[in-house]
């Protein structure tokens, strides 16, 4: 594409552009500028686990939080 057609429609270019067409920029025929789309984020491999092995166990998970006594429901 010549410099002076690029200076033109730049807008209109960089949207081609962003949906993954490259762009030659040639000034007297001769290439002066590539444009290329920016890479895509990484993104994890997959989102459900990946936070898996983060989180820590503080205390006893099995036994009651409180004794039966302190408890409401229980009282008769």
């Amino acid at each position: 594409m010549p410099f002076a057609k690029f200076k033109v429609s730049c807008l209109a270019i960089l949207e081609r552009v962003r949906k993954w067409r490259l762009v030659l920029v040639t000034r007297f025929g001769e290439p002066v500028v590539q444009v290329i789309p920016p890479t895509p984020p990484k993104r994890p491999a997959r989102w459900l686990g990946s936070l898996a092995h983060t989180g820590r166990i503080r205390g006893d998970i099995v036994a009651p939080v409180s004794e039966e006594r302190d408890w409401s429901v229980f009282r008769f």
